[in-house]
């Protein structure tokens, strides 16, 4: 048993490393693609924590009616966020993605009153602005993905009051893009856009893809309340 745990293990890790080697927004989108019907499996494998972490941050400070509640889910990928937050009590959900691929396993779920398609980063969000009682980002922000700017526009989707729960990993590839989103976050709440709600480091984030690590990774979630 063991040792085909071990073979689906080293099987994904090397799925991921190969997405690595994709420089070109194309390729990602054509990788995303390509994964998308063994994505699920796939990140079981790496017992990945970030939908079930954000989804818990999010029910454990949100006050309002769950059932009104429209959230955002920003690289919604299969819908694993969405199915999250349903069996916790939130009903209406918008989708974006970058890949068509994800897009079609979001909408099979049956949780998304819409989804669309768009490149975080390279177009604008095709949402209206603070509209949303809940902005979710998870596992997107982190080097060559999403780039961190983004938040800014995550935060001007949400309504005032509105939340906002971003996720990244705190890994030693991912070290130069969170001390660069934890700045930029810090600066938002400077300019008064935005109140820290939590910042918790997870240990066990999920399983380690890299060759320079083994076990598990650290991640961190964030959960900002929009002012």
């Amino acid at each position: 048993m063991m040792s085909e745990v071990t073979n689906t293990y080293e099987k994904v890790k090397a799925v991921i490393l190969s997405a690595h080697k994709s420089s070109t927004t194309r390729e990602k989108v054509n990788f995303y693609n390509f994964w998308a019907q063994n994505y699920d499996q796939d990140v079981a494998v790496l017992d990945y924590r970030a939908p079930c972490m954000a989804a818990n941050s999010i029910s454990f400070h949100f006050k309002g009616d769950r059932d009104a509640a429209v959230v955002l889910d920003v690289a919604c990928g299969t819908g694993m966020v969405a199915k999250e937050m349903n069996t916790l009590g939130f009903k209406h959900f918008v989708g974006i993605d970058g890949s068509e691929g994800m897009l079609e396993l979001a909408r099979s779920c049956g949780l998304y009153q819409e989804l669309k398609q768009s490149l975080l980063g390279e177009e604008p969000i095709p949402v209206q602005s603070g509209h949303f009682d809940v902005v979710v980002i998870a596992g997107a922000l982190s080097v060559g993905q999403v780039p961190v700017r983004v938040v800014r526009d995550l935060c001007s989707c949400a309504k005032s009051g509105g939340y906002v729960c971003m996720t990244t990993r705190s890994n030693a590839d991912n070290v130069e893009y969170k001390s660069a989103l934890d700045g930029e976050l810090e600066q938002m709440e400077r300019e008064g856009l935005w109140t820290c709600v939590e910042a918790t480091e997870v240990e066990e984030w999920e399983r380690a893809v890299s060759e320079k690590e083994h076990g598990y990774i650290r991640g961190a979630v964030y959960l900002y309340q929009k002012l």
